[in-house]
């Protein structure tokens, strides 16, 4: 699988603040981090895991995998899905929620019109974020980590084309491995399989292995993808 093009980053002034943006239930809360001086090239939305087991944008997770993803250069949105901290409204059972995570897609596109897009997810918000990929072409790139392929429905990725990017712990109970590798060669190409080898499903002590396989895999071409 060939990785996107290497994105060039000088560093520069970071900033994070607060913002709400219309969702289709009410207002939902976020927290965006950008470099203040200039526009950026890349955008990523991050989409948390599941609200009613605690699931917020603070999880370590996705803020790992927003932190990340800022590190190569991208404005990166995280946010509150309906029914979460002061976000409106009320857990839909993944449905408002694919709503709530196109909504603010929607606000990333319209503050940054030419900027490409990417879409990660953690857990549940990677049931969320495969089902929006696989129905909006101008998301380039697709990160799940820790993909719930056992409980949640993931056909949508067999007729996908956007590239697919699959972190997953080998010591993750709640996900467990072997399901995801049943699973994974359905989904089309193009995609990679990120294995970080001892990781629990919240990577206790594993983030910076999750970072490192992440900086690797999007920095540059990949090589040796499962398939």
């Amino acid at each position: 699988m060939e990785g996107p093009a290497r994105v060039s980053r000088t560093p520069g002034p970071s900033r994070l603040r607060s913002i709400t943006f219309a969702g289709p239930a009410g207002s939902l809360e976020g927290l965006l981090v950008e470099d203040s001086a200039r526009e950026p090239a890349l955008t990523a939305v991050v989409c948390h895991p599941h609200p009613s087991h605690g699931g917020t944008m603070h999880n370590k997770v996705v803020h790992r995998v927003a932190s990340t993803l800022h590190g190569l250069g991208a404005s990166v949105l995280r946010f509150n899905f309906r029914g979460v901290g002061a976000s409106a409204g009320v857990y839909d059972r993944g449905v408002g929620e694919l709503e709530d995570a196109r909504a603010a897609c929607e606000w990333m596109r319209s503050h940054h019109p030419r900027a490409r897009r990417w879409l990660a997810g953690f857990s549940f918000g990677s049931w969320v974020a495969a089902q929006l990929a696989a129905s909006e072409p101008a998301i380039e790139q697709l990160i799940l980590v820790a993909p719930p392929v056992a409980s949640e429905d993931f056909s949508a990725l067999e007729r996908a084309t956007v590239p697919k990017w699959i972190v997953q712990g080998t010591a993750d109970t709640h996900c467990p491995l072997p399901a995801l590798e049943q699973a994974f060669p359905r989904w089309a190409d193009p995609k990679l399989m990120l294995r970080v080898e001892g990781a629990t499903h919240f990577f206790d002590k594993q983030l910076g292995a999750l970072s490192d396989v992440l900086l690797q895999a999007l920095s540059g071409p990949a090589h040796n993808a499962t398939s």
